[in-house]
């Protein structure tokens, strides 16, 4: 009988969302991610058709920071980690099980500067920024003495 046994995952995705960073009773950082990576497969025509698969993964200490510090929903990410198991029962007693990816790296695949410019895009408020993602309204820099009449 062998005792041996292999748990290892790698996904390359975007995030679905942004992170969302939290403290553990321990006081132990952890970072829950959602990534969607792409499969193909051949449809019944023949035709190739992707289809997204959607991944949790948590990202624990130090490194939890990081990801929640510099990506944001739509950052290119690599993870390399484990599958983890979990097991409980809901409120009105039934049973619940679920698998999750638990990050021992992760890569950030966007270049800096894009990461930066999502990061500082994204912390402003959604009525400061256009559709395209220009800086509009209150706040943006534009004084009274800036504007040419």
């Amino acid at each position: 009988m062998s005792y041996f046994s292999i748990n290892r995952v790698i996904l390359v995705g975007r995030l679905t969302r942004d992170p969302e960073l939290r403290a553990l009773p321990s006081g132990t950082s952890v970072c829950s991610l959602r990534v969607a990576c792409n499969s193909s497969r051949r449809d019944a025509e023949g035709e190739y058709q992707e289809r997204p698969n959607f991944f949790d993964v948590s990202v624990y200490r130090a490194s939890a920071e990081s990801v929640s510090r510099y990506t944001c929903k739509g950052s290119r990410v690599a993870v390399d980690g484990r599958l983890e198991w979990r097991e409980w029962e809901t409120a009105d007693q039934q049973k619940r099980q679920a698998v999750s990816v638990v990050a021992d790296t992760v890569q950030f695949l966007d270049n800096p500067g894009e990461r930066s410019e999502q990061a500082s895009n994204d912390s402003l408020g959604d009525d400061r920024k256009s559709e395209d993602g220009e800086l509009v309204g209150a706040g943006t820099g534009t004084e009274d003495a800036d504007l040419v009449f």
